[in-house]
């Protein structure tokens, strides 16, 4: 297989070749396994098997997509390896291999590979280099993983494109009207209105799936049980969460990640974040997200995503105190101390019809998908804030018109000054002040969008099929109702003095909610700076605050 070009000069980090030195090193972290001429080591969608070193003979890497189509990628030879991402968790292989002639290799499973990253810090280097350089040119070609059938620029296929591309899960879309093969597939399977269908590894198909059908079509949902008490629960793998794994993990605690959607949370949506630190070039949110979410699992904290938490009791009623998560699916985890870090969601305004545009026009985040379908065309944006000014900067690039409504008089007490220059220099950026949106047109998708000044009531009315909102923030908080977890007026969680229910003799950490042990970080917590480098600097923070809770818990029960 052709490698995308960028990643044509980095092929020999992708596919290393081990030295004899480098070879015991990892030989010490597994076991020998041998395999026949032609004799399968893994089929795609299979349970991972880790990484695997060929000491002898040659393993064949190939894609296979649900159509049946293969398409060889690499042969592994003495001192090579196999494996990518996915395997730190052992997630189903994603590529064919099968022995050429008889293989004699190393299996490290993905609990010992953790290991091994760990411990040999200059060979694991390269290792995870590889791996994540693998995982991307196989996101890139989009032969392996999901098949999605339908057209590009259908509300469904948007949806569950950008749920896959949030999670790096590879994907191809095939438009029935320019690849026969799926034209055959949607007459056979398209009915009634049907704009979607999913094809699956098993041979399954899937037509209008729901994104928690189709993470389970592709082995992308954990349903593993989790009997042992963690250390530490982290409800959400936005920046803050997953900078709470890492420090945690990295520090020796046993550690639970749980997202309902995918890793990145609103920032992992954002086009390219240019004031976080170390970055001077900018970095797009997903790829921050994604060094994160490898960085983490690397230390050996345990991803659930996605796995939606319903409810969180506080009560610690057993003598281990626990807290106890009930997940979606009716699993219970166990924790001594939770994070929550579930951000907050853009708020939706009371617009009539709202909910049925949505993913059909009108949209929440800028991906390179929502870009390609606005190609040459006129959106409009609603929003202030540094989130909206990249959503309007990244657009720009792409649509012949962006026009950026905002409530109040501009952007300068809301929006971070190099936004605000970027947008004034922009041909094809106008600012529209003191509006807010009144109506929305359209039939099966939005076809026009009607705004009215504040200041007069006067409305105008455009014809536009993209509409994206970037309106404010509400807390997610609905998992942790139950526990009483004390709220702000807002709904954001209260943490540290601010707290009104002092409890005797015990004194809150800064991020520690009304709940002992109980603590939230980044765009959840009342009083948060509600930016990246905010969120992730209280995920390191908070690890000390876990450490002093745990400690004292110690203290008690001796």
């Amino acid at each position: 297989m052709a490698q995308p070009n960028h990643l044509d000069n980095r092929r020999d980090q992708m596919f290393p070749t081990l030295g004899m030195v480098d070879m015991a090193r990892v030989a010490r972290f597994g076991q020998l396994r041998r395999y026949s001429a032609g004799e399968w080591v893994v089929r795609t969608g299979d349970e991972g098997v880790g990484m695997l070193l060929v000491l002898s003979g040659e393993v064949v890497i190939s894609q296979r997509d649900s159509l049946g189509h293969s398409t060889p990628i690499v042969t592994h030879g003495a001192g090579q390896f196999m494996g990518e991402v996915g395997q730190l968790s052992g997630r189903p292989a994603l590529v064919d291999a099968q022995a050429q002639g008889d293989v004699e290799a190393i299996e490290v499973s993905p609990p010992q590979l953790r290991a091994l990253l760990i411990a040999e810090a200059d060979l694991g280097e390269r290792l995870t280099r590889a791996f994540i350089l693998r995982r991307v040119g196989l996101i890139e070609a989009g032969a392996s993983g999901a098949t999605l059938i339908g057209r590009p620029g259908a509300g469904p296929v948007m949806r569950l494109r950008s749920f896959l591309e949030r999670n790096g899960f590879p994907h191809q879309v095939l438009d029935p009207k320019d690849n026969a093969d799926a034209r055959t597939i949607a007459d056979q399977s398209m009915q009634q209105g049907a704009e979607l269908v999913v094809l699956c590894p098993d041979g399954a198909v899937l037509v209008d799936p729901t994104d928690d059908e189709v993470a389970r079509c592709f082995g992308m949902v954990d349903s593993r049980e989790r009997p042992d008490l963690f250390d530490v629960a982290i409800i959400g793998a936005g920046p803050g969460g997953l900078s709470a794994a890492v420090y945690a993990a990295s520090e020796g605690l046993s550690v639970l990640v749980m997202d309902c959607r995918a890793y990145g949370g609103q920032a992992g949506a954002s086009s390219r974040i240019e004031n976080y630190l170390g970055f001077p070039t900018g970095i797009t949110g997903q790829a921050l997200a994604g060094r994160a979410y490898v960085q983490a699992q690397k230390f050996g904290a345990d991803m659930l995503i996605p796995a939606k938490v319903n409810k969180m009791s506080c009560h610690r009623e057993n003598e281990q105190r626990e807290l106890r998560l009930t997940l979606e699916d009716g699993r219970i985890v166990r924790a001594r101390t939770a994070v929550i870090a579930t951000g907050a969601r853009y708020r939706r305004p009371a617009i009539d019809e709202l909910q049925r545009f949505e993913g059909r026009g009108v949209f929440y985040w800028a991906s390179p998908i929502e870009a390609r379908v606005c190609s040459r065309k006129t959106v409009v944006l609603v929003g202030g804030g540094n989130s909206a000014g990249q959503a309007a900067v990244f657009l720009a690039n792409h649509a012949a018109k962006v026009i950026i409504l905002v409530r109040g008089p501009g952007l300068a007490e809301t929006m971070s000054r190099y936004l605000i220059d970027r947008i004034k220099s922009a041909p094809n950026i106008e600012l529209i002040p003191h509006q807010e949106v009144s109506r929305l047109e359209g039939g099966d998708s939005l076809e026009a969008v009607t705004w009215r000044d504040r200041r007069d009531g006067r409305e105008r009315r455009m014809e536009t099929q993209h509409l994206f909102l970037f309106i404010g923030a509400e807390p997610e908080t609905g998992c942790v109702v139950e526990c009483g977890l004390e709220l702000d007026k807002a709904g954001f969680i209260v943490t540290g003095k601010a707290c009104e229910c002092a409890l005797p003799g015990y004194e809150r950490s800064l991020l520690e909610s009304s709940v002992p042990g109980v603590f939230a970080v980044g765009d959840v917590r009342s009083g948060s700076v509600k930016r990246v480098g905010g969120a992730i600097g209280e995920g390191a923070q908070v690890v000390a605050s876990i450490h002093q809770y745990l400690a004292r818990e110690a203290e008690e029960a001796a």
